[in-house]
């Protein structure tokens, strides 16, 4: 079976119309609203039905993904507003569902499956005289073998490959060039505590930072999303191989769910964890990604290509020194560290293998006095001037010994 017939890919401008039942091409402007109304996940003698009521026809695609199992749907582009949770999923065959903001144009729902269900038939349906759309879906109970036979992310435009083209920035020669990289986005908000949301905290800080290096000079910022939308671990780390980056810097504001954390820790990219909740945290990362319907076969084998592996040979104690430049910048400051500051985990979002790469907690929103800092506009200046000044020592330090290293 093809994965194109898996998927049943309706990136469809063609679609079915309830009065004449034959192929029919829309035209479609705007976004398309949920209808609550008529939208309902729910159990159906053992069967799971989907019903999605739009205001709009739009183009759509359904498929499953294994390991969890999960159904996914996507479409350009919806407008979820208003759109519940507990309102649209009535199923125990489904265990929790997600939608919002996938990436630019596209909009995504995620359905957990309780057991593997595959896909048995979907369709939308648009009436001509109010172009109200239907999208229905039904997945009925599968084994484990075939729903993975079944399932699998369709054909996209493919991305960067590990471990093709990797080429290191000149170092010392022209401005800096720095990524960086707000987590999470879109149908993954990261963590939430007190009313605050971590994608969209680490947006405003991410605004914040670049508006710091940019006006202290000689520094070019490339931000990995510039809005509320979903952008992939892999996608991430293919944006700063485009900018050719000197840095790529992620930012993250988590929660502790046992025992407690706070204050700015740095973390890089390590096979062996510092501790266990840095190897939790990594987990929990890589995690977002795949409960947003992102497939990860395959991906496992990142950290042991050995091109990888010789490029590392440089970079590792690059951004070593990246790591203290920053410390120093943030005790400098008065910023309030982690009692270990520095730490490393396998997170995947770290693992451009020619780029100094490091992941900024810049507080946890777990702790009270975390939440507060970074509620603060005032403190986030101090924060954003720190990590500047830090990158700033950092570069001067490493054009130095890149000299040393080539003579």
């Amino acid at each position: 079976m093809t994965r194109i017939s898996i998927a049943v890919l309706a990136l469809v401008l063609a679609v079915m119309t309830c009065a004449g039942g034959g192929a029919r091409a829309q035209g479609f402007s705007g976004l398309a609203r949920v209808d609550m109304a008529g939208s309902q996940i729910v159990d159906a003698s053992g069967a799971i039905s989907v019903a999605l009521t739009l205001s709009q026809g739009v183009p759509w695609r359904v498929f499953t993904l294994d390991g969890p199992p999960r159904a996914v749907f996507d479409f350009r582009e919806v407008d979820w507003t208003g759109v519940s949770r507990t309102a649209l999923l009535n199923a125990d065959a489904a265990t929790d569902l997600r939608f919002g903001a996938f990436r630019p144009g596209w909009s995504r729902l995620v359905v957990d499956l309780a057991a593997p269900q595959v896909l048995e038939r979907a369709a939308m349906k648009v009436d001509e005289a109010s172009g109200r759309a239907v999208l229905t879906a039904r997945f009925v109970p599968a084994s484990a073998e075939r729903f993975a036979a079944r399932s699998g992310m369709p054909e996209e435009t493919p991305e960067w490959t590990p471990g093709e083209g990797l080429k290191a920035p000149e170092r010392g020669s022209g401005p800096m060039v720095v990524v960086i990289d707000p987590g999470h986005g879109g149908i993954d908000p990261g963590a939430e505590r007190g009313g605050l949301v971590e994608k969209d905290l680490m947006l405003t800080f991410a605004r914040e930072l670049e508006e710091a290096l940019v006006r202290a000079g000689g520094t070019t910022v490339v931000l990995t999303r510039t809005d509320d939308s979903f952008v992939s671990l892999e996608r991430r780390v293919e944006i700063a191989h485009e900018a050719q980056a000197h840095v790529f810097l992620s930012l993250h504001a988590d929660v502790i769910p046992e025992g407690h954390a706070r204050g700015v820790a740095i973390y890089r990219l390590s096979e062996t964890a510092t501790d266990e909740a840095s190897a939790r945290l990594a987990e929990r990362h890589d995690r977002d990604d795949l409960l947003s319907g992102i497939d990860l076969t395959g991906k496992d084998d990142v950290v042991a290509d050995v091109l990888m592996d010789l490029a590392r040979m440089e970079t590792r104690p690059r951004t070593t020194r990246l790591a203290a430049a920053l410390e120093a910048s943030f005790a400098a400051e008065g910023l309030r560290l982690h009692t270990r500051p520095q730490r490393s985990a396998g997170f995947s979002v770290l693992k451009a293998p020619d780029i100094p790469s490091l992941l900024l907690e810049l507080g946890f929103l777990s702790d009270e006095r975390d939440r507060a800092n970074l509620s603060d506009p005032a403190w986030r200046a101090r924060m954003a001037a720190s990590v500047r000044d830090g990158l700033q020592a950092w570069a001067i330090e490493d054009a130095a010994l890149a000299k040393l290293v080539r003579q």
